[in-house]
């Protein structure tokens, strides 16, 4: 094959191609991609906003693919950046770059099989079991019925089967109905639908493709499974990648509600004798009144009486699944639909056996900061009824990404917020990597040992592109340094005040970030009867459709909570202010974070500052470049959290954001959004 044009070269013929122009941080990002893809050297690159990130890593990932004939995947957080690389990015600079590279690149998209229509279950009518709160509910069953009907009807029509391209959606609920997980799945070859599998279908186009476009959470699973969920593959890009730890801690969580004992012992009706229902059905009821009679609270340890319920659920799970699967049993050959209820079933109570086996062994490390998971009660109300769930999530998972992810690939890792305090360390040692500085506080790895050290042969490398905006000039950071400390008791008056006259000066054109839906929507209550300019809360409306309304008028403010500092794109005028209400610190009750907090204490280091600083740190980055979406954008962020300004931590959380002129006069603040209002 002959020699490719340079990844520089390729650069330039797509931008010019799609009808852009280069960028210093763009050239500058692919250079580094290409450099990290042929030393096999991993690297990590925060690219601002408008740096077109998306370009500088896709060019050099299709141009090795192209070159070797090896895979390389894409992982991203969000279903939005997944369509945007394979819906335009992708297509069109797969045919920009069809002359140089001599054909067209090839990419698919991937996704957990949860994702798409199961044939089999459509075909067999194997439907899940109501949730006990719907077993009455007349309005929530007829609801459902008419979404599984839709959906059948849609299985007709679809060529992918494709949950994302639903439109409009339906409830989870109603999913599941004609989907199943990986452990439901009969397998290709004992389906009688194998041959037409939607699931089946993407992985045969994944592996033929050279960029594969997958989400964080199917890179979790294919690293804990040990089984091959994605295609063979030398190098991984995972954009987004402040979310990966998340992400990550996310699939490897489970839990253990008695509901979930009792909808496995359902599942196994008329499959296995009423003896063996009825010990599933006793264990969850034993189950059931010892969670009742505990607390909500991290368990440090075993709480007197309760390893003997949980042998006495994992042995009742045990028995039921070698009934339901016993020793040379064809597993119903010949009956499909018998075959997918019995797999389904078998689904059902290897969860639950495998989760209690986990809590039971949870505790055989003595010391709670070096255990592997960290296991926790929790209460809430779903429907009016109360319940109680055991829930375990690895202490860190940065020993799981060490060795499954930056030990069989190359990785690249990019983001718009990747430095906390400054560093690259803070991210890197949560996600395995060795810091680059010494003496680095670390949160350990998944099964406890010491952080890897920086002697070690594992090599990576950093590089902030930086920013095509001129954040000193184009926005200010403004920290209400005069208000008090935010208190436990919700927004206190001289906050309420602070924000009615920013958006006042503002003329609307306001993204209230706050750090709880109870404070939001009493904000939103409050000033709606003080200002003349709407205000949208989220829960209204679906945020998609709440953030279209607020970028079509720039006199409405849309204030809400966490997915906010996160999703929303509004270049323009409609969106000058961003009001933060404090710093978004985690719960202190948070069971996992400060486990991990006192897990980091436990060996000499600042728990509070690389977890709970840390976890701050990101999401203030995150919120405050909700500002500047487009080179012309102006405007203001304020940050309503005096702490910023007067506590030893502010310096650190500062230098996380990006380099706004700051100021702490309240009159400057006000003048400039009144400016930005009459230009």
């Amino acid at each position: 094959m002959p020699e490719l044009p340079s990844a520089h070269e390729l650069l330039s013929t797509a931008v010019t191609a799609l009808g852009g122009k280069e960028r210093t941080g763009q050239i500058t990002m692919a250079a580094a991609v290409d450099h990290a893809i042929d030393t096999k050297e991993h690297l990590a690159v925060q690219a601002g906003t408008g740096t077109g990130k998306s370009l500088a890593y896709l060019v050099p990932s299709v141009r090795h693919a192209v070159r070797t004939g090896r895979t390389v995947v894409v992982s991203t957080a969000t279903i939005a950046l997944q369509r945007q690389l394979v819906d335009r990015d992708l297509p069109r600079l797969a045919e920009a770059l069809r002359a140089p590279l001599g054909r067209a690149a090839k990419f698919a998209i991937l996704k957990g099989r949860n994702n798409y229509l199961c044939l089999n279950k459509i075909n067999s009518a194997i439907p899940d079991e109501p949730a006990e709160a719907e077993l009455f509910d007349a309005f929530a069953i007829s609801r459902l019925g008419r979404e599984v009907q839709r959906l059948n009807e849609w299985a007709s029509d679809t060529e992918t089967g494709d949950r994302d391209e639903l439109a409009p959606g339906v409830t989870d609920r109603a999913w599941r109905q004609v989907s199943v997980s990986s452990r439901e799945c009969l397998g290709k070859s004992r389906c009688q639908f194998g041959q037409d599998c939607f699931a089946e279908r993407a992985r045969t186009e994944s592996a033929q493709a050279d960029i594969v476009v997958t989400n964080h959470a199917l890179l979790a699973i294919d690293a804990i499974s040990g089984v091959q969920v994605l295609p063979e593959h030398d190098v991984v890009v995972i954009d987004e990648a402040h979310e990966l730890v998340d992400r990550v801690t996310g699939v490897a969580t489970a839990e253990l509600a008695p509901t979930a004992i009792s909808a496995a012992a359902r599942r196994c009706a008329k499959l296995v004798d009423e003896q063996e229902l009825d010990r599933l059905d006793g264990a969850a009821e034993a189950w059931h009144e010892v969670l009742d009679n505990l607390p909500a609270t991290r368990w440090d340890s075993m709480p007197d009486g309760v390893a003997p319920v949980l042998a006495l659920v994992r042995d009742a799970a045990w028995n039921t699944r070698t009934a339901l699967n016993p020793p040379g049993s064809t597993n119903a050959q010949g009956d499909p639909e018998g075959a997918a209820a019995r797999t389904m079933a078998l689904a059902a109570v290897d969860e639950v056996h495998d989760t209690a086996v986990r809590v039971l062994t949870a505790f055989e490390e003595s010391d709670p900061a070096t255990r592997r998971d960290v296991i926790w009660l929790s209460a809430e109300e779903i429907r009016g009824v109360a319940r109680k769930t055991l829930r375990m999530a690895p202490l860190s998972v940065g020993g799981l990404l060490r060795n499954r992810l930056f030990g069989a690939s190359t990785v690249v890792l990019t983001s718009a917020t990747l430095q906390i305090g400054g560093s690259f360390d803070g991210l890197a040692i949560t996600w395995g990597l060795p810091a680059q500085t010494p003496n680095r506080p670390d949160t350990g790895t998944a099964n406890g040992s010491q952080a890897p050290a920086d002697a070690e042969t594992i090599r990576w490398s950093s590089l902030d592109v930086g920013s095509p905006f001129d954040h000193a000039k184009s926005g200010i950071l403004y920290v209400a340094k005069h208000l008090p400390a935010p208190g436990r008791d919700g927004l206190a008056p001289a906050y309420l005040d602070e924000i009615e006259r920013l958006i006042e000066a503002a003329g609307g054109r306001t993204l209230g970030l706050f750090s709880s839906m109870r404070a939001a929507k009493a904000a939103t209550e409050a000033l709606r009867d003080r200002l003349k300019t709407p205000i949208l809360c989220q829960g209204d409306d679906a945020t998609n459709a709440l953030v279209r309304k607020f970028a079509e008028d720039p006199a409405t403010s849309l204030f809400g909570t966490l997915s906010l500092w996160q999703g929303v794109d509004v270049p323009g005028p409609s969106l000058s202010l961003v009001i933060l209400d404090r710093i978004p610190f985690p719960r202190p009750d948070d069971p996992l974070l400060a486990a991990r907090q006192r897990a980091v204490e436990s060996r000499g280091g600042n728990g509070f500052l690389t977890v709970a600083a840390n976890h701050a740190a990101l999401l203030l980055a995150q919120g405050t470049g909700r500002l500047l979406r487009s080179v012309d954008d102006r405007g203001v962020v304020a940050i309503l959290d005096s702490r910023l300004a007067t506590a030893r931590y502010g310096g650190y959380l500062r230098a996380s954001l990006p380099p706004y002129w700051e100021t702490a006069d309240p009159e400057v603040v006000t003048k400039a959004l009144r400016r930005l209002v009459s230009n």
